[in-house]
């Protein structure tokens, strides 16, 4: 077993299905083991944060072949891939806003965070990490798409909220792996 990334695991009650105190027992033992985790009483913003940042980041990965590298973060120059991804996020951020959530995490500064940890490892010798949606396109498999970015669209739909960026990149996915017959 491999573990790929030294970020924590968050966890919590969702629909009825655990309790805050159960999240805290799982959390414990899973520090226990060496593992980072964090149990919360509402997981909604934290899932929300994370919903983001996968939509924006597996979707670009997928379409581009590039690793979450430190592109994902670069904003200097107008061509900037990095431009790219922070409008995809700020529109997500738009959709939590309109569903009454207040992010746990600022996705965009969790990329940029993730971009730095991938250069650091880079610089040691090891690989940059290579999102879901990526590895299941190279392999030419269905990916996640509808789960993720799919779910954050049809909430943006439900909710009145435009999209254009993620209804893109959702439809360019779904192309992707139409492609593969």
């Amino acid at each position: 077993m491999e573990y790929e990334l030294d970020t924590e695991t968050w966890l919590g009650p969702f629909a009825g299905t655990a309790s805050y105190e159960q999240a805290q027992e799982i959390e414990a033992l899973l520090k226990a083991s060496g593992l980072h985790a964090r149990a919360f009483p509402d997981l909604r913003p934290a899932q929300w944060s994370k919903l983001i940042f996968n939509a924006t980041v597996n979707t670009v990965a997928a379409l581009t072949n590039l690793p979450h590298v430190s592109a994902f973060a670069a904003t200097e120059h107008e061509t900037d891939l990095g431009n790219h991804v922070q409008a995809l996020m700020d529109e997500g951020k738009a959709v939590a806003a309109a569903a009454g959530v207040e992010l746990h995490e600022d996705p965009w500064e969790m990329n940029v965070e993730a971009c730095r940890r991938g250069e650091t490892h880079a610089a040691e010798g090891a690989y940059a990490h290579v999102p879901s949606m990526l590895e299941d396109v190279l392999a030419r498999r269905p990916t996640e798409v509808d789960f993720i970015t799919g779910a954050l669209v049809r909430e943006a739909t439900r909710l009145g909220v435009p999209v254009p960026l993620h209804t893109a990149m959702y439809r360019l996915v779904k192309a992707k792996e139409a492609s593969y017959a």
